[in-house]
């Protein structure tokens, strides 16, 4: 007789019995769920499985599907997977590097020259002719003497360095990959993608989570491509460009020199921003051949954006200084300030206040005092209290003088809604935001959001007594605040800052683990806990004291020189 198991859905609250050892598309079928887009995973017990697992005692399930962060990340592993199949079978040995998330999609690079409609085309008949996708779970060792065997040095070298006794890999035919996540059973689920010409590599395109019936709209984000571009080619300089070559560094002992190359590089490129700045406020700053350039462009005020936990304030403090050593004394401008009276304050689609959205600050009083600043007028400034939720007189009475300059740093700082009234021609726009570059291979990429949601929840605990549990539940909004507020205007910015470290995520993991294991299993956010704490084991931990204390990480960790 067989056995069967109980499944609870809780896409429709039932629960349902099963055969044992049937897989997620099975109990999918049994559930006769009607869901808009089919499922690509699924919540197994607060774990984020694919479509291929089996059962084998009672579980709690949720069908997840592509609009989903976990369903979109299954998805887009899976076109990686069939691009460099496509690839391979196109030009065999080629390497494919997928590594800058950028325009809604991600830029690919090859060392080899091979024609984009050919690769296209060769995606395509991969995709109908709906091959399986084999998931082989292996001793790590085998796993590493088998892409060592095929040529790929930094999978070898990664999984060499993860500690971890038993590694998945995948199967499309003959071709083989490592992903850290799960993928689609089959190739013909992959119903949408674009691939085309982008700088000097191809663009991978995806669905949009908003719509999956239609590309993410293509956006230019050169600015942003170029940081990325440069800190790339700055890391094969140090020879680690993957977490496989970080974890050797660091296992021969060059943590130190990492550390402090990285550190002394953010250092280079605030001082470079800040003598921009300062030549265009006095030009006699600057060499006698730029100075009518600077002249012409006289600059009286600095905006600082960028996203939650990008680390703006440091990039602020740091910038201050350095613009006084070239002789220009930053005066700040606090956005808090200007908070409208909590009862004029917008909502949001669930009726709750939008502290977010840039017209919750008092837009026509921070203009004209801003105004009145630049024309040499006194100004006394507003302070809100937040207890009262009122705006009341501060007392603070300011006015601006020669080779002086005011800075202003918030979310909304690069829109230009925020300064409407202050002309172009006196603004210099900085975004800042945590760009990370290194990879964890050629085919796995590490997401910027990612950086950004350790720190917060590293910072949340350490300064607001806010639990990763929390954190992690705020965080979808949090990033739909952005994706509206922030990341349309970062290419207004006329210097990018990236904040990210190459080792920070080493010693984050060290801080993150812990609060991450607090997360119960019973709770959705376990799922995010979960995913974080497998991707973080592949870092090899940093001590915390390793770091200066005007690290950009000190913000979130403590033992700042500064004070927050």
């Amino acid at each position: 007789m067989e056995q069967s198991i109980s499944i609870r859905c809780t896409n429709n609250g039932k629960t349902l019995a099963a055969p044992m050892g049937s897989s997620l598309k099975d109990v999918y079928r049994l559930a006769q769920l009607q869901m808009e887009f089919p499922p690509v995973c699924a919540r197994v017990n607060n774990k984020v499985e694919g479509m291929d697992f089996r059962f084998y005692n009672n579980k709690t399930v949720e069908f997840l599907d592509i609009r989903s962060a976990s369903g979109m990340r299954n998805y887009t592993r899976t076109l990686f997977f069939v691009l460099c199949k496509a690839v391979e079978d196109i030009c065999p040995g080629t390497l494919v590097q997928i590594d800058i998330p950028v325009s809604n999609g991600y830029y690919v690079d090859m060392d080899r020259d091979v024609p984009i409609d050919d690769i296209r085309r060769r995606m395509q008949e991969i995709i109908d002719a709906d091959i399986p996708i084999h998931r082989h779970q292996v001793p790590t060792e085998e796993a590493v003497e088998m892409f060592d065997r095929l040529g790929d040095k930094a999978k070898a070298k990664l999984l060499r360095s993860s500690g971890r006794m038993y590694t998945v890999y995948y199967s499309i035919e003959r071709y083989v990959d490592f992903f850290y996540g799960s993928l689609l059973t089959h190739t013909s689920q992959l119903y949408l993608f674009g691939l085309e010409k982008y700088n000097n590599g191809l663009l991978l395109r995806i669905p949009s989570r908003k719509d999956p019936t239609r590309l993410g709209e293509h956006i230019r984000q050169d600015k942003m491509f170029d940081i990325f571009r440069e800190y790339h080619n700055w890391q094969k300089i140090l020879g680690v460009r993957t977490v496989g070559d970080f974890n050797e560094a660091v296992a021969k002992g060059h943590a130190n020199n990492l550390i402090q190359v990285g550190e002394a590089l953010q250092e280079k490129k605030i001082a470079n921003i800040a003598f921009d700045i300062a030549g265009h406020i006095n030009p006699s700053l600057v060499p006698e051949k730029f100075r009518k350039e600077f002249a012409e462009t006289p600059i009286r005020m600095v905006l600082i954006a960028g996203p939650s936990s990008s680390g703006k304030t440091t990039t602020c403090k740091r910038l201050s200084i350095q613009l006084l050593t070239n002789g220009i004394k930053p005066i700040p401008i606090s956005l808090d300030d200007y908070f409208v009276d909590r009862d004029n304050t917008p909502r949001d689609e669930t009726g709750d206040f939008d502290f977010e959205s840039i017209y919750a600050l008092n837009l026509p009083l921070l203009n004209q005092q801003l105004q009145d600043l630049l024309d040499g007028k006194e100004v006394e400034l507003p302070r809100y209290d937040f207890k009262l939720g009122k705006s009341v007189k501060s007392g603070k009475k300011l006015k601006l003088h020669d080779n002086e300059v005011l800075v202003v740093e918030g979310i909304h700082a690069l829109n230009p809604e925020l300064t409407a009234k202050i002309p172009e021609r006196m603004k210099y726009r900085v975004y800042a935001s945590a760009l990370t570059t290194i990879m964890l291979d050629d085919h796995n990429y590490i997401p910027a959001t990612d950086n950004r949601l350790l720190r917060r929840i590293v910072r949340d605990y350490n300064y607001r007594g806010v639990s990763a549990q929390e954190t992690i539940r705020r965080w979808p909004s949090v990033r739909r605040g952005e994706d509206k507020w922030i990341f349309p205007y970062q290419e207004n910015a006329n210097a990018m800052f990236n904040t990210a470290m190459l080792f920070e995520l080493a010693i984050l993991k060290i801080y993150a683990i812990p609060l991450l294991e607090q997360v119960p299993e019973d709770c959705q956010e376990y799922s995010e806990a979960y995913r974080l704490r497998k991707f973080l084991g592949y870092f090899k931990p940093l001590p915390f004291d390793t770091i200066p204390p005007t690290s950009l990480l000190r913000e979130f960790l403590g033992g700042s020189s500064f004070e927050y």
